[in-house]
């Protein structure tokens, strides 16, 4: 007695969907998971055919599945599972995973069927199957606009061919992109490859959890390609004059704390960016768009190379005639024996060890800055920080 009841609970409480029918198809017992699946009180199914749980065809085809059986002896779905879908009390279909066994109880043959809904699973893959396209269609255009710049720099070396020493940093700037490219292209196109494999054993079992973990690496390897592939971009844009500066007036505050709110999420865990500005007044004339530009690739540089649990300083200051931007990390410094090559392109100090970049950043930082008519400086010290420095004339 006290088997059967705790096998009742146990029926009673599992998460998977428990159905009894007899040789008839009718249904002798459902637990609650399996009523909630299907919309439906257990007195609504109780006693009907478990075909009013089946869309067609397999509501008109479902006794014969039984027949034949009973008939033959031969297990067609018995003993395997598979997917089907199952119809609510609404009407609605939605995906399942059914397994059936048979037992043999007080010489009646009792069929037992056990359901788990796959919905979540088959949004996941929806979710996969969306998120590869639009991998796909990235590296398309990425992989063009990489093959335009190399096409750029190709022509810019015949371009040059007059000067001998044009010609030499030429070909050591395309080595050093070559170099780049291929090193930092590496590394999230391997995580794309990994995670995409690993998505396929979570898929075959069920592990969503799983699948979402590796979408969102996969994502997040786009967006590291798409920030290497823009600093490429923006280089070629600035080398070959097509950016011009727009100034117009606006307040730098209002300005200043929207990036802070796009910067944060991407900050390290516990990592905090503390923006202060001084002055009696918060407009100044200048192109936003670089500016912003600027900015941004200054703080992430400092989340960077900070580690976790610090803070990153972002200063505004208005006087009379400047306007000056300080960024502010406590990380790894900067060599100083490094610092007299920091704004050259594609040159990366040599203790950032592991740490993606392109080397590009500051070099974009400082033509951006000379569109504006500012400058750029900076104190460091090796393991206590950088303080990064613009300053513009208004």
């Amino acid at each position: 007695m006290e088997s059967a009841k705790l096998l009742k609970a146990v029926i009673e409480n599992s998460n998977e969907g428990i159905i009894t029918i007899d040789d008839s198809g009718i249904v002798e017992t459902i637990n609650p998971s399996a009523l909630r699946l299907f919309d439906y009180t257990a007195e609504e199914v109780i006693g009907n055919n478990i075909s009013m749980l089946m869309p067609e065809p397999y509501k008109s085809q479902h006794d014969d599945y039984i027949n034949r059986y009973l008939s033959t002896g031969k297990k067609k779905i018995i003993g395997i599972g598979r997917e089907v879908l199952g119809q609510k009390k609404n009407g609605s279909t939605f995906p399942f995973w059914l397994s059936i066994s048979e037992v043999n109880y007080e010489n009646r043959k009792i069929f037992t069927g056990f359901v788990q809904d796959l919905s979540k699973q088959k949004e996941a893959e929806e979710m996969l199957r969306l998120y590869t396209e639009e991998l796909e269609e990235v590296i398309r255009e990425r992989t063009a606009d990489l093959h335009t710049m190399v096409k750029r720099l190709e022509d810019a070396k015949d371009n040059v061919t007059k000067s001998l020493q044009k010609e030499k940093d030429l070909n050591r700037l395309k080595s050093q992109f070559v170099s780049m490219a291929s090193h930092e292209f590496r590394t999230p196109l391997g995580s794309v490859q990994l995670s995409a494999s690993l998505i396929n054993k979570y898929a075959e079992k069920h592990d969503i959890e799983g699948v979402y973990k590796h979408t969102l690496k996969i994502r997040n390897s786009v967006d590291l390609l798409t920030s290497i592939l823009n600093d490429f971009l923006s280089l070629d844009r600035l080398e070959g004059g097509v950016i011009e500066p727009h100034p117009k007036s606006f307040n730098i505050v209002k300005f200043s704390e929207e990036i802070i709110e796009e910067m944060q999420s991407m900050t390290k865990q516990n990592q905090n960016i503390v923006y202060q500005h001084t002055g009696n007044v918060g407009t100044v004339y200048l192109d936003p768009h670089l500016l912003k530009n600027a900015i941004i690739n200054l703080i992430s540089n400092a989340i960077k190379y900070s580690g976790e649990n610090t803070f990153i300083e972002f200063n505004t200051y208005i006087s009379n005639d400047k306007c000056i931007v300080e960024v502010k990390d406590d990380g790894i410094g900067i060599p100083e024996a490094d610092q007299k090559h920091l704004l050259e392109p594609f040159f990366r100090a040599n203790n950032t060890g592991k740490i993606p970049g392109t080397g590009l950043g500051l070099n974009i930082v400082k033509q951006y800055a000379h569109l504006m008519n500012g400058e750029i400086s900076w104190i460091s010290k090796l393991d206590e920080g950088t303080t990064f420095i613009l300053i513009f004339k208004q």
